[in-house]
């Protein structure tokens, strides 16, 4: 299996979803959203002055968006953006990655500590943003809450964490709230960034200092790993007709120093297994 590029040429890409037959993905630096069918034709969907980055819809269909840097969850509503979440008492640092169920819920995490200034890492909490907007703590203590995919029973969160290179699972209760805290898999010396979930209850790691995207069962088995060549994998997610491609976020590297480079590139790639659970294709 070998990767096509798709797109290159952003400053970031980031939070990869497939939806309405289309790949939507964050840009950081150019701090928009873009939406691209399979041949490369790019559309601007909409502006994010705060830096966007997790991106979700509503069961009705409404986009929302993670704003980074104000730490918010924004939703558009025609061509305006409304704030839908306002995670300031949650998120330590700027928020990234979220994973919207089929209810509505969206789960957010941050980085916890300022990543370019070269802080320590340290922990933070995994936001919950219902579907009023209320919005609560729904896991604590977890190391850069990063890719996060709830199986397709709704029951199942499994979440990235970046600076524990590990996968980490909850139980989902009815309401919401998350239990049974428990090990999925141990990763090192991998590391986690963007994850997704295939219909054999495997999970696809992009690992940005690897160099790779790997398929991962509970336990920690590798199945399969697919090197992405000289740029680092930050995202990934299966999408297409057959929820089969595997499409990966690449880049040369993080930081703002990115907006001038404008390596990013979207990859991709026909996997045997395709896609389950969410994050996936919200109108399926």
């Amino acid at each position: 299996m070998q990767f096509r590029t798709i797109v290159e040429g952003l400053t970031f890409p980031e939070g990869p979803r497939w939806h309405d037959g289309r790949l939507w993905f964050s840009d950081f630096y150019t701090h928009r959203v873009y939406a691209t069918d399979l041949d490369g034709n790019v559309e601007e969907t909409v502006h994010v002055p705060e830096q966007p980055s997790g991106l979700g819809w509503l069961p009705d269909g409404r986009l929302l968006v993670v704003s980074m840097r104000d730490r918010k969850v924004l939703r558009l509503e025609g061509d305006s953006l409304v704030e839908h979440g306002d995670l300031a008492g949650i998120a330590t640092f700027h928020a990234n990655d979220m994973v919207v169920d089929r209810n509505g819920r969206a789960w957010v995490g941050n980085f916890g500590f300022d990543l370019d200034a070269g802080d320590t890492p340290a922990p933070t909490s995994l936001a919950r943003v219902d579907p009023d907007g209320t919005v609560a703590v729904a896991a604590e203590d977890v190391f850069f809450p990063n890719g996060t995919v709830i199986t397709p029973d709704g029951r199942t969160m499994i979440l990235g964490e970046t600076f524990a290179a590990r996968l980490t699972a909850f139980d989902i209760g009815d309401d919401g709230e998350l239990s049974n805290r428990r090990v999925w898999a141990e990763l090192s010396p991998h590391v986690p960034d963007g994850i997704c979930l295939d219909a054999e209850g495997a999970v696809w790691v992009a690992d940005p200092l690897g160099k790779a995207v790997f398929r991962v069962r509970e336990g920690g088995e590798v199945l399969d790993e697919l090197s992405t060549g000289d740029q680092g994998a930050y995202a990934c997610m299966l999408g297409g007709p057959d929820r089969r491609t595997l499409f990966v976020c690449s880049c040369d590297g993080t930081g703002p120093e990115m907006q001038a480079k404008k390596s990013g590139r979207i990859l991709a790639v026909e996997v045997p297994v395709g896609g389950a659970g969410w994050p996936g294709d919200e109108n399926a």
